[in-house]
């Protein structure tokens, strides 16, 4: 049972009035990733989020290997994973990646994240809505002129469009589920099987002695307590150690009635493969970059939310074309999907579609050079993951 880190007796203060030059709200993947962007901006950056640090994981928490070290967390990795292996009813293909992906400690890289994050303050509070652009708490209501919502699919700061809009099972969401029992192996492995889930699919990722065994819907009708137990005894695996959560598989707009939407908050999470740390990582990075231009006045607070709603609202595209993957593959004959696994088993098939992917949303360079500019939107790409 997750244990809520909130401050109490005398560290339980009120925050009544704080104000900061930028409030970023939600300390994971996205909201780490616009503070870490922020670093020696000279702004006054408060985070701020329900959990401590690094508390509460609700993913697999498996990445492509090249952001990890573009961002310089390798120290979070677990293990590195240069398989993956899609199997169905009617057989199972093991691809061989142009790159790896890798599993991770949430803990330990949201801390890596968070040393990069210059003189950023960070304060525990529950967020629950806001009046303008000030945001309420219960710790008080939180002063900002450039407010931030990275607290996830609730999409909490959003006024009339929140989440009261945006509730499941009426809501574009998929959700999730794993467990995390002793074990190992050398593949990401991804089960397309209509025996466990009927609009889904399964995963195994190993992580240096724990698995993380899950199973995802695309219809948020659909439990997945069950089939995660079922999956779990066909590996022989025992259900211990749950998590789960919603995520979304519909762009949204990233910025709206001025502020800034990053992650799962603005729909950033891939259709079909359900990624959403990388995507996190990516449009943080793109949020951030427009923040510092706006802390250094190269740019109006509007001028900013501008780019970066055009920004992410151009990658539409290719969400398109993820989602509808994603209302394909349960329509899809499993035999049929087979002989799709096989052809795309050919390692030069394997090494183009794989290699798109990552370019979809690929890792920075070592320069960093998004740091003032908000990168430029890459090729829409189909792709099948997990993460």
């Amino acid at each position: 049972m997750t244990r809520r880190a909130t401050a109490r007796g005398e560290e339980r203060s009120s925050l009544h009035g704080t104000r900061a030059d930028v409030l970023i709200c939600g300390a994971s993947f996205a909201g780490l990733a616009v503070a870490r962007e922020l670093a020696g901006a000279g702004a006054e950056v408060l985070v701020v989020d329900r959990y401590e640090i690094g508390e509460r994981a609700t993913s697999a928490c498996a990445v492509p290997t090249p952001w990890l070290r573009a961002m310089g967390v390798e120290r979070s990795i677990r293990q590195e994973l240069p398989y993956m292996r899609f199997a169905t009813p009617h057989g199972a293909y093991r691809y061989r990646l142009p790159w790896s992906w890798s599993s991770f400690d949430y803990r330990e890289l949201c801390l890596a994240l968070w040393e990069q994050c210059g003189d950023a303050r960070f304060e525990t509070a529950k967020v629950h809505g806001r009046t303008g652009l000030t945001v309420h708490s219960d710790r008080g209501d939180l002063h900002a002129p450039l407010v931030v919502d990275a607290l996830g699919w609730r999409r909490v700061l959003a006024g009339g469009d929140g989440a009261g809009g945006f509730q499941p099972p009426d809501a574009p969401l998929s959700r999730g589920l794993e467990v995390h029992p002793p074990g190992g192996g050398e593949d990401l492995a991804i089960w397309v099987d209509r025996s466990l889930v009927r609009r889904g699919y399964g995963w195994s990722v190993p992580a240096a002695g724990e698995e993380r065994v899950g199973i995802g819907s695309y219809d948020p009708r659909d439990h997945v307590k069950e089939p995660t137990r079922d999956l779990a005894h066909r590996l022989e695996r025992d259900a211990v150690r749950y998590q789960g959560n919603w995520f979304p598989h519909r762009l949204r707009p990233a910025a709206q009635d001025g502020v800034f939407f990053v992650g799962d908050s603005a729909g950033h999470c891939l259709p079909l493969s359900g990624e959403g740390i990388r995507t996190a990582f990516h449009f943080g990075i793109a949020c951030g970059a427009e923040l510092r231009t706006v802390a250094g006045g190269a740019r109006s607070r509007e001028a900013a939310l501008r780019r970066y709603g055009r920004f992410s609202a151009r990658h539409a595209r290719t969400y398109g074309l993820l989602l509808r993957g994603q209302q394909l593959l349960p329509a899809l004959p499993p035999r049929v999907l087979t002989l799709f696994l096989r052809a795309m088993s050919h390692p030069r098939v394997v090494e183009r579609a794989f290699t798109w992917y990552l370019a979809q949303a690929p890792p920075p360079s070592p320069a960093h050079q998004t740091r003032t500019e908000t990168p430029a939107p890459r090729p829409a790409v189909v792709g099948f993951s997990a993460g």
